[in-house]
């Protein structure tokens, strides 16, 4: 039994959404100076003490292999420091320098108000609308009761 014809419709609809949020995204995060994997990791170890490499994977959209090399990058550019885990020796702790902070602390709010502006005409009822959608379609991808 073949699926619906709106199936098709549907997943077209979500990629190309996807695909223009990430361009968009991605064109104002590249202005502030990062790329979005590096963009990601600052913004995830924000506010918090740091993490392990294993935490901060799981966080972000970034995978095991590419994660080293953008930790590696922050690093160079000081923004980013390995630590000795307090408790086990074979881990290191992910955290942000000073300049790192200050990085977050002007690239977040600025981002964020860069995507508020796509916002700025929907109202709450809308935003609400919305959500349950996005919220349905990610409880059939993960095999949720609706």
């Amino acid at each position: 039994m073949s699926p619906p014809a709106e199936f098709l419709s549907t997943v077209q609809a979500l990629v190309q959404c996807y695909q223009a949020f990430e361009a968009h995204s991605a064109a104002h995060i590249r202005t502030l100076g990062l790329t979005p994997p590096q963009f990601d990791i600052v913004a995830t170890l924000g506010n918090t003490p740091g993490m392990t490499a294993t935490e901060l994977g799981e966080k972000t959209l970034i995978t095991k292999g590419t994660l080293t090399g953008v930790v590696d990058r922050l690093v160079d550019r000081g923004w980013v420091e390995r630590a000795a885990h307090a408790s086990d020796r074979r881990c290191q702790i992910i955290r942000l320098t000073q300049t790192g902070e200050a990085l977050f602390a002007r690239a977040f709010p600025e981002h964020m108000a860069h995507l508020a502006a796509c916002f700025a005409g929907a109202g709450a009822a809308e935003h609400k609308r919305w959500q349950a959608a996005l919220r349905g379609l990610e409880k059939i991808f993960r095999k949720e009761p609706a």
